[in-house]
């Protein structure tokens, strides 16, 4: 389909600039032309007064035919130089038509690729549900706690498909632009350390903010659920008993906060995929996995973008991961 568009978009863009060129080339013609018409006029005049009529006409004869020649080489050179603008022009068309398109090409292999990655994630939590119930249903004799122990395993699917949900939705609303205004990140970071506060606890994981009061352009509430999901992803991929760090550092007209780990890393192959959507690094990295669905670091970058900023990884094996947002100062 592209291909095909591509061609199409090629000829219109080669058909406008032959347009061009042949009319150039027209013009050219015609001044010139008449230039050396009128070249020529000027001297037949002024040799009037020193030839015979018969000298006169021979040399009438010779210098017409010369014009004739002239304007042949003329024509000649101007095809040959419009026959290199075909080709010149055929070949820049294409390259910018293929460069036109690409950005096209690439939103809907993603916006396909997203439909299906989606689509999958869906799927399981609900082919669960629907398993456990038909398996219940042919147990005739399902007593009250096997019952029990079927709802709180669809509710807990139940919550999986509510966080998947909510993680969609920020994606497919996050293109909206936000009112940025001055906003303390000091605070935006406690808000966020409150919300993760509880499942540091249950893995027994210090967070140490050491950031300073700073001023940002941002939306606070944006800022908050950014930097809740640095934590809550530093906290899934941390061993139990290890600190989280969280500083900041002002450079020129940005404000870089850093927030580092102590885990076992991020290997040099996954780096550069972790902000694609529904990407999961190997769950091998932590003792006990780390669930979720790989939306929320990509939902970071979107933040991240609408403030007109942007976020880079640090990371090796064994030496734990730093995560840095760079954001304008207010």
């Amino acid at each position: 389909m592209f291909h095909s568009a591509a061609l199409k978009l090629t000829l219109w863009y080669l058909a406008i600039i032959m347009a061009i060129s042949l009319i150039f080339s027209g013009l050219l013609y015609r001044v010139s032309s008449q230039e050396l018409e009128h070249n020529i006029n000027r001297q037949l005049g002024y040799f009037n007064n020193f030839l015979g009529p018969n000298d006169i006409n021979i040399y009438n004869n010779l210098r017409q035919r010369q014009l004739n020649e002239d304007r042949n080489r003329l024509k000649g050179n101007l095809l040959i130089f419009n026959l290199l603008v075909l080709a010149g022009g055929g070949a820049a068309s294409y390259w910018l038509a293929r460069r036109t398109l690409e950005p096209i090409e690439r939103a809907l292999e993603s916006q396909s690729r997203f439909a299906a990655d989606a689509s999958h994630e869906l799927r399981t939590p609900l082919t669960a549900i629907q398993a456990e119930n038909e398996v219940a249903l042919r147990n005739k004799s399902l007593t009250k706690a096997q019952a029990t122990g079927l709802l709180r395993s669809n509710l807990e699917e139940v919550a999986k498909l509510k966080a998947l949900s909510e993680g969609l939705l920020r994606l497919a609303s996050g293109s909206q632009p936000l009112k940025l205004q001055p906003v303390d990140l000091s605070e935006a970071v406690n808000l966020a350390i409150e919300r993760q506060a509880k499942a540091a606890a249950q893995k027994h994981i210090t967070i140490k903010n050491k950031l300073a009061k700073t001023l940002v352009k941002g939306d606070e509430e944006q800022l908050a659920e950014l930097f809740s999901i640095l934590i809550d992803n530093a906290i899934k991929y941390s061993p139990s008993k290890t600190d989280i760090e969280i500083t900041g550092q002002k450079q020129g007209s940005e404000t870089k906060t850093k927030i580092t780990d102590h885990g076992q890393g991020i290997s040099t192959d996954e780096l550069p995929r972790i902000f694609e959507r529904f990407y999961r690094a190997d769950s091998s990295r932590t003792k006990d996995g780390a669930g979720g669905y790989g939306l929320g670091l990509a939902i970071a970058q979107r933040i991240v973008s609408q403030h007109n900023g942007y976020i880079s990884v640090e990371s090796k094996p064994g030496s734990g991961s730093a995560f840095t947002v760079s954001l304008p100062k207010s």
